[in-house]
């Protein structure tokens, strides 16, 4: 049974960093894609960043790039997101997601074929 599970959410005041951590346990499978995308209250889910192996070539959304870096290591069991410069509208429930399709960047949820629980993100203004 493929895991993904969070951490590293939490409570943080406008311009403070927090740092995500996703961690990929159980079953085999290729994990050619892993990403973030977050759920605001009445939003739909949104894109956050992707990285996609090989290379590790990254991926972000125009409201969080040159704030966020995406990373992971080369087992690809875990998948870290640094938080930058945040800002109130970013507080939403991150969740990491896994694709298993090659070559296909999940810009979009529906492309993502794992889910974690999600972790909360609170920016305070």
């Amino acid at each position: 049974q493929v895991q993904l599970v969070e951490s590293g959410g939490g409570l943080v005041q406008a311009g403070d960093s927090l740092r995500l951590s996703c961690a990929a346990s159980g079953g085999t499978f290729n994990r050619e894609c892993m990403g973030w995308f977050r759920r605001a209250p009445g939003k739909e889910n949104e894109f956050v960043a992707a990285i996609c192996w090989p290379p590790g070539d990254t991926y972000y959304s125009d409201s969080v790039k040159g704030r966020f870096t995406i990373s992971g290591d080369n087992a690809k069991n875990t998948v870290f997101l640094q938080m930058n410069m945040l800002r109130p509208e970013d507080t939403a429930v991150y969740s990491c997601g896994a694709s298993t399709s090659f070559g296909i960047v999940p810009w979009s949820a529906r492309q993502i074929d794992y889910w974690g629980h999600g972790t909360q993100v609170t920016v305070s203004s």
